[in-house]
């Protein structure tokens, strides 16, 4: 065979021949459908956790602001208490108080001990600071009445103590001074200087100044 018959053969092309040029669609279809669908449900799940975050945050802050409102419930509540407990007692104070004027008529039976007058231009710096004072210095003249056998007058201060109660706000404060003297050893260091101001007391006579009892003393 020459070399020319052999070149035509290499290159003569079959036309029966068939030839496949198309594509397996079928499978690459199938695969992209798969991915597809993969890609759907990683938005899906991305898409849930991002809600459940932002779910996980709203419970947190409500839980927060709850136990923050259960708490100011609490302190409402025990200030309602307190609230009562004042109101019980005032009224308590009143009781007492109608049945001894019920007894104090101008007949001549009549002790008035609940109408004792007082210079009103001497105001009272807290609520019932006059009455609980007179209350414990008919107390001191009892007790030494006591002691000295004037029975007879020992009898009638009782009788005018159990009629009346302090209302306790003059202990109260007393006892607050000292806690203050207390805690700081007794020394009237800046502190306790700007404690007494902002309560309007003063801790010198003229230039001299006082011990803490004596502020004690000279106050309540």
């Amino acid at each position: 065979m020459k070399l020319e018959e052999f070149l035509d053969d290499e290159n003569h092309v079959d036309e029966n021949a068939v030839v496949d040029t198309e594509p397996d669609t079928g499978e690459e279809a199938e695969d992209a459908a798969i991915t597809e669908e993969l890609d759907v449900q990683k938005a899906v799940v991305e898409s849930l956790a991002a809600e459940k975050v932002a779910q996980d945050e709203q419970i947190e802050k409500l839980t927060a602001e709850n136990n923050s409102l259960r708490a100011e419930v609490a302190a409402l509540t025990a200030k309602i208490s307190e609230m009562e407990k004042s109101v019980s007692s005032t009224r308590d104070e009143f009781k007492k108080l109608d049945v001894i004027l019920e007894k104090n008529d101008d007949g001549e039976t009549s002790s008035k001990i609940s109408l004792i007058d007082r210079n009103m231009e001497i105001d009272d710096r807290f609520p019932g600071e006059t009455r609980d004072h007179v209350l414990e210095v008919i107390k001191e003249a009892r007790d030494r009445d006591e002691a000295e056998g004037r029975s007879r007058r020992a009898q009638l201060l009782e009788g005018v103590l159990v009629a009346n109660e302090p209302n306790g706000t003059l202990a109260a404060r007393r006892a607050e001074l000292k806690k203050i003297f207390d805690d700081n050893a007794n020394v009237i260091n800046g502190t306790v200087i700007a404690e007494l101001n902002q309560r309007g007391i003063s801790h010198k006579h003229g230039e001299d100044y006082l011990l803490t009892s004596e502020i004690i003393k000279r106050t309540y």
